[in-house]
């Protein structure tokens, strides 16, 4: 007879299985209490896939030559894509009027930003729409990279296209300057879509990291929210081993890597809080400086 969501079960076995070999994959974790909410995202996928148990799929994901294809479509349906545009913008704005004019007062070089875990793109874009407000764009090198490790989220970033749910915290004048009417919704102008190189990354895959934590300055935000401390850990390590010196990696507002790392310094920078890369002979535990 045909599966559905009803006649699966997820048994404590095979939840242990799957939420380990997904934790060891991408990083994100999922507690005992948590089984639910699991079931729930990758039932339609099982289901799909014909199989009559999750066990079936563990072994599929965890076995199969030709799984890379399915996990694609696991990270699709674990990922979250819910963000906004000029989200927790004390951040941005210390990048744009502190971060950025002390890089180009000692550097001719490019400043790399990586926007790591971008979801569907409100975040570098936000980023790229300061800059471009405080004509950074037109005197000086600036690279932005946004990624993510959900392809659908990423094709929706490629094509700029959003509903008024994005916009709900974007000036309106913004929206008019840098999006146009649409039947789908509002698109992004080309010229602010171009500052933006899209590419896909786990962040639990070391060459995958390898390349864009070259970036001085890193938005990881809202997503170690979702990671247990072990892939926080693991994550904050190789950032800080790529990372030039000084770096600055920005976590969420509710984030804190103070019990995780000592590899970088919590700082204030211009009204916002930020983890430096410690330079030769820092300090040996994450402390608080004033540094504005």
């Amino acid at each position: 007879m045909p599966f559905s969501s009803d006649t699966l079960g997820l048994p404590d076995s095979a939840f242990g299985l799957l939420r380990d070999l997904i934790h060891e994959r991408t990083g994100l974790f999922y507690e005992n209490y948590r089984g639910e909410i699991l079931t729930d995202k990758l039932s339609p996928l099982v289901i799909e896939r014909g199989f009559g148990s999750f066990l079936d799929y563990y072994y599929l994901l965890k076995y199969d030559s030709a799984s890379d294809e399915e996990w694609k479509k696991v990270i699709d349906a674990l990922s979250v894509q819910e963000t906004y545009f000029w989200r927790e913008m004390d951040q941005v704005r210390a990048l744009v009027e502190v971060l950025v004019p002390r890089h180009f007062s000692t550097s001719h070089a490019p400043l790399r930003i990586w926007s790591a875990a971008c979801a569907t793109g409100e975040e570098p874009l936000t980023i790229a729409m300061a800059l471009e407000e405080e004509g950074w764009f037109g005197r000086a090198p600036i690279e932005i990279l946004g990624s993510d490790a959900s392809p659908s989220a990423l094709e929706k970033a490629r094509k700029g296209i959003y509903r008024e749910r994005s916009f709900r915290n974007l000036p309106p004048f913004l929206r008019s300057k840098y999006f146009a009417r649409s039947q789908e919704g509002w698109t992004a102008a080309p010229e602010l879509q171009q500052r933006i190189r899209w590419c896909g990354a786990n962040l639990a895959v070391e060459r995958d990291v390898a390349g864009l934590a070259t970036a001085s300055v890193i938005f990881c935000r809202n997503v170690f929210i979702y990671f247990s401390a072990e892939s926080i850990r693991n994550t904050v390590r190789m950032f800080s081993r790529f990372m030039p010196s000084p770096g600055h990696l920005f976590v969420g507002a509710s984030e804190s890597l103070l019990r995780v790392t000592t590899e970088f310094d919590f700082q204030e920078i211009g009204g916002a809080f930020v983890y430096v890369k410690q330079r030769a002979g820092g300090s040996e535990n994450g402390t608080m400086n004033e540094y504005s």
